[in-house]
C-alpha cells in the first residue's frame, strides 16, 4: 500500500486511469495488427440529465489536459508488467508493454465548447486517430466530461432558480465525493452559473472566487451567542457574515443587529447573516423586517441547508427574502442524478485499402440506444436574436451534399419529421481541438466559458429551461444520414424465422 494514498494519487502521469478492458483490447488490437487502423469515435449521452430539456457541456479543458499528457511512465509499466491472468502468465508482452512506454497521442480532436448547451445524441466530442489510442482514453473523457457536465447543468438550473439578481456560491466539499469529486464539483458549478465557492484549493487551481461564514462551533465556542458574532467582527471588520441559528434563529438576528451597529460605530459594516436551518420563507422575511427597521437594510440574507433548484423556486414563490443561496449537498453531488449516463461509442473504421471508411453501428433492443454511424457533425439552426431552434446530426464523411432544405428525422422516433427553411442560419457545433495531439488554438478561459453558458442558457426558450415537464428541444439526424442508419441496421440484425 502506498504511504501516501491521498497525496500520492495524483502523478505527472494519468495514463492508468482507465478500465483494464481498455488496456486489454489495445492489447489485442495490437496484435492483430489493428492499433494504427484509423477510427473515430463519438462521445454523448442520450437524455438530458435531472428530467430536464437541456445540459451545459463541460469538462473539455480538463480532457485537453489528460490527453496532451498522456503518458506511460516507468512506474505504470513496472505496474502493468507485474499483472498476471488466471493461468499466472504475465497479461501483457514485453513488446507491447515496450509500445506503451513510446506512446504518444496524435488524434485529431473536435468538440462543443464548454458551456454550450447541448441535447440528446448529439457529439459532445470526436475522436479521430489510430483505433489503439482513440479506444485507450475512453474511460478517463468519460469520467471527465459526465461528472462536469452533469454539476454544471445542475449549476445552470440553481442559477435560473435563483434568479439574476441573487448571488449563488457552491458550499459542498464536505458533502462531495472526495477530494477530486469537490475539487471537480466546484469548477464545473462556477463554469454552470455560481458566482464562487467555499472550496480554496478550488479557488487556487480554478480561479474562482472563495466565500464563507463561519461554522455553528464558533458561536458554541463562546460564553454566548453576542460574543461570539463580537469576537468574530473583531478579526474580519469588514467582512462577517453571522449564523443566527445555533440556538434561537430570531434571538441571533437581534444579536446580529446589536453587533452589526456597534460595527457601524467604528465604521464598518455587516456583510450578511446566514440561516441554515428552519422555515426560510418565514424566517428570512422576519429577519429582512428586523434587519430593515434597525436600518442594516443593506445587509444580506444568506441561505444554506439543502438546497436544490425546486426548493429554491417554491421559496421566491413563497415571498423568500433570500440574497445569497448557499448550495452544497444537492449541487456537488448531483443529488436527483448522480450520474450523466454520457457513452462513447465507435462509428467509423477505414478500410484495409486506406481510401474510405465502414461506418459502425451498435444495435440495441432499444432503438434510443442504437449507435449513429459516420463521422459526425451537430448543425444548430438559429432563429431571432440566434435562439436555438432545432439541431441537425449528419455526417460530415457522406459523399452526397446536404440538401438545400434538410428534414431532421427524431433518432427515437421516425414518425418526427422537421423540415428545415431553405437559407436558414446555423452554427456547426463540433470545433477542432487538436490536431495530431496538438492545441489547434488556446482553449477559453473558465470564467469565458461560464460567460459563454449564461449566455447559452438564456437563449433556450423558457419552455426548455423549465424544471417541470421541459418542452422537447428538437434534435434530429439528417434524412439521408437516418436513411443510410436504417439500412445498415437491417443489415446487421439477423433474421430469425417466427
Amino acid at each position: 500500500m502506498s504511504p501516501t494514498p491521498l497525496t500520492g494519487l495524483y502523478r505527472p502521469s494519468l495514463a492508468l486511469l482507465t478500465d483494464l478492458y481498455q488496456l486489454t483490447m489495445a492489447y489485442g488490437y495490437w496484435r492483430a495488427g489493428l492499433h494504427e487502423r484509423e477510427a473515430v469515435f463519438h462521445l454523448y449521452f442520450r437524455k438530458a440529465p435531472f428530467e430536464g430539456g437541456y445540459a451545459v457541456a463541460a469538462g473539455l479543458a480538463l480532457a485537453v489536459d489528460y490527453l496532451q499528457n498522456l503518458r506511460f511512465e516507468d512506474e505504470d509499466i513496472a505496474y502493468l508488467a507485474s499483472l498476471k491472468g488466471s493461468q499466472d502468465a504475465h497479461l501483457f508482452s514485453d513488446d507491447f508493454l515496450a509500445y506503451l512506454r513510446d506512446l504518444k497521442f496524435t488524434c485529431d480532436v473536435d468538440a462543443v465548447a464548454e458551456g454550450t448547451v447541448v441535447f440528446g445524441n448529439e457529439p459532445l466530442v470526436r475522436v479521430q486517430g489510430p483505433l489503439l489510442q482513440a479506444q485507450l482514453v475512453e474511460t478517463a473523457l468519460l469520467t471527465v466530461i459526465n461528472f462536469q457536465t452533469l454539476v454544471a447543468t445542475k449549476a445552470a438550473r440553481v442559477r435560473d432558480a435563483a434568479g439574476p439578481e441573487a448571488t449563488v456560491l457552491e458550499f459542498g466539499l464536505r458533502r462531495a465525493q472526495g477530494p477530486d469529486g469537490g475539487l471537480g464539483a466546484a469548477r464545473a458549478a462556477y463554469l454552470g452559473g455560481a458566482d464562487g465557492t467555499s472550496n480554496v484549493l478550488a479557488g487556487r487551481l480554478y480561479g474562482i472566487p472563495v466565500r464563507g461564514t463561519h461554522a455553528h462551533s464558533w458561536v458554541q465556542a463562546f460564553g454566548d451567542e453576542k460574543q461570539a458574532f463580537a469576537t468574530y467582527a473583531a478579526a474580519f471588520p469588514d467582512d462577517s457574515v453571522f449564523l443566527v441559528d445555533t440556538y434561537d434563529t430570531l434571538d441571533g438576528v437581534r444579536h446580529a443587529i446589536e453587533v452589526a451597529l456597534n460595527m457601524r460605530q467604528q465604521g464598518h459594516e455587516l456583510g450578511g447573516i446566514r440561516l441554515d436551518s428552519g422555515d426560510l420563507a418565514y424566517l428570512s422575511k422576519e429577519a429582512r423586517n428586523l434587519l430593515d427597521a434597525a436600518g442594516l437594510e443593506n445587509v444580506r440574507i444568506v441561505a444554506s441547508n439543502d438546497l436544490e433548484e425546486n426548493l429554491i423556486t417554491s421559496l421566491r414563490q413563497q415571498g423568500a427574502r433570500i440574497d445569497v443561496w448557499a448550495v452544497g449537498t444537492q449541487l456537488v453531488t448531483a443529488y436527483n442524478q448522480p450520474a450523466l449516463g454520457g457513452v462513447y461509442k465507435l462509428a467509423a473504421l477505414r478500410t484495409e485499402d486506406g481510401q474510405g471508411w465502414d461506418f459502425t453501428l451498435k444495435l440495441s433492443e432499444q432503438q434510443a440506444k442504437t449507435s449513429i454511424p459516420g463521422i459526425l457533425q451537430v448543425r444548430r439552426y438559429l432563429g431571432d436574436h440566434d435562439q436555438p431552434r432545432a439541431d441537425m446530426i449528419y455526417n460530415v464523411a457522406a459523399t452526397d451534399a446536404l440538401p438545400a432544405a434538410p428534414v431532421l428525422i427524431d433518432p427515437a422516433d421516425l414518425t418526427r419529421r422537421r423540415p428545415v427553411h431553405p437559407g436558414a442560419p446555423f452554427r456547426d457545433l463540433l470545433a477542432p481541438v487538436l490536431r495530431q495531439g496538438q492545441l489547434v488554438q488556446p482553449l477559453p478561459t473558465l470564467a469565458e466559458s461560464r460567460e459563454l453558458a449564461r449566455q447559452e442558457v438564456n437563449s433556450l426558450d423558457p419552455s426548455i429551461r423549465r424544471f417541470l415537464n421541459p418542452h422537447v428541444y428538437p434534435v434530429g439526424l439528417e434524412q439521408g444520414l437516418h436513411e443510410f442508419r436504417t439500412q445498415l441496421m437491417l443489415e446487421k440484425r439477423p433474421v430469425r424465422p417466427a
